[in-house]
């Protein structure tokens, strides 16, 4: 079966799009074909085959949990012991316990930061202190935020839109192409320049720098939810549009009845492939945009250059991690529920 989505190869969108295999109607079979083969009078049998086709739920935890936490032990403990061989400009490259003593002392400056903010505002004036660690990813979160929504505005009209007409897809699929794997530090320069002759007020709702942060994600993370998009929209059932036609439903009825449920799950994936691409662009961003955020964070930690610099730009690194991996983990719940809601 043709389709209008041709903006990428079918093994590309393959890779990016993720499917759960019926394992529970692997285990019911399983289990009918071992009932089978056990005498009729095996009562004690039975049992045992129960017992190995269905865990305990606390047996089924611990084998989910163990893998990772030795993963993590292991990793530890190899960063442990090599990170003192490991020599720097600034040192030896801090262990896991200079890490976690550079965290606490990141959160001691929040704590002391927000009582100075406190005592200024209970005496009438403003708080102009430097804005703090956890400041920072707050402002990251905001940054990326914009970004990916103004990049899912613009790439799910025109997916849907890709995804319906052959002729449209075509259009643009050349542009999709190249445009697709500029760099983020290739658009930040021209983002700069056209942001600073738009923004002339000395003192605009937005900063600058939020500005052009927000863009140049918005620029390099709204192609894989424009692909998806399209290649979800493409992937209707034709008996459904030919069903629409014979009903006589409108464009707007069709888009809104029959193509957005079936292609929500698709819009999805799409939108958690863009939040890791705009989490990973925004970090380069930050620091050439010099937006108060985790990237500017590492960089002027690297422009400081003393004893403590090195472990709090690890702090930083972990940080942008965990938070990337938590975001993935939202989309993902985001992307399951939809699929469920569409497909019951």
């Amino acid at each position: 079966m043709t389709t209008a989505a041709t903006l990428v190869k079918e093994d590309d969108f393959a890779a990016g799009v993720e499917a759960e295999p019926p394992v529970q109607a692997a285990v019911a079979s399983t289990a009918v074909a071992s009932a089978a083969v056990v005498p009729a009078g095996d009562e004690v049998l039975r049992k045992r085959l129960r017992l190995k086709m269905k865990l305990p739920p606390g047996r089924e935890l611990f084998d989910a949990t163990w893998p990772p936490m030795v993963g993590v032990l292991a990793f530890l403990g190899l960063w442990t012991a090599l990170a003192p061989m490991v020599q720097t400009s600034l040192g030896a490259l801090p262990g896991p316990d200079d890490v976690w003593d550079a965290f606490k002392g990141l959160m001691i400056e929040f704590s002391a930061a927000r009582a100075d903010a406190a005592a200024a505002v209970a005496s009438g004036q403003l708080y102009s202190g430097p804005p703090t660690f956890v400041d920072q990813i707050f402002t990251s979160l905001k940054t990326v935020a914009m970004g990916v929504t103004l990049a899912s505005l613009v790439a799910v009209p025109l997916g849907l839109v890709a995804g319906m007409s052959k002729r449209f897809n075509a259009a643009i699929n050349p542009l999709v192409q190249v445009m697709r794997p500029i760099s983020p530090l290739a658009w930040l320069p021209i983002v700069t320049m056209v942001v600073s002759a738009s923004i002339t007020s000395d003192d605009p709702t937005l900063p600058k720098s939020f500005v052009i942060s927000a863009i140049v994600v918005m620029m390099c993370s709204l192609w894989p939810t424009l692909i998806n998009t399209a290649i979800g929209t493409a992937s209707i059932d034709k008996d459904l549009l030919n069903v629409g036609r014979v009903l006589r439903l409108s464009w707007r009825a069709k888009l809104t009845k029959l193509v957005l449920p079936s292609a929500l799950p698709y819009i999805f994936t799409g939108m958690r492939l863009s939040l890791g691409v705009g989490w990973m662009v925004l970090i380069a961003a930050e620091m050439l945009a010099q937006n108060p955020g985790l990237g500017k964070f590492v960089w002027d930690e690297f422009q400081n250059g003393s004893e403590k610099s090195l472990s709090r730009i690890m702090v930083a690194v972990i940080v942008i991690g965990l938070i990337g991996f938590g975001l993935d983990r939202i989309m993902l719940g985001l992307q399951k529920l939809v699929g469920r809601d569409a497909r019951s």
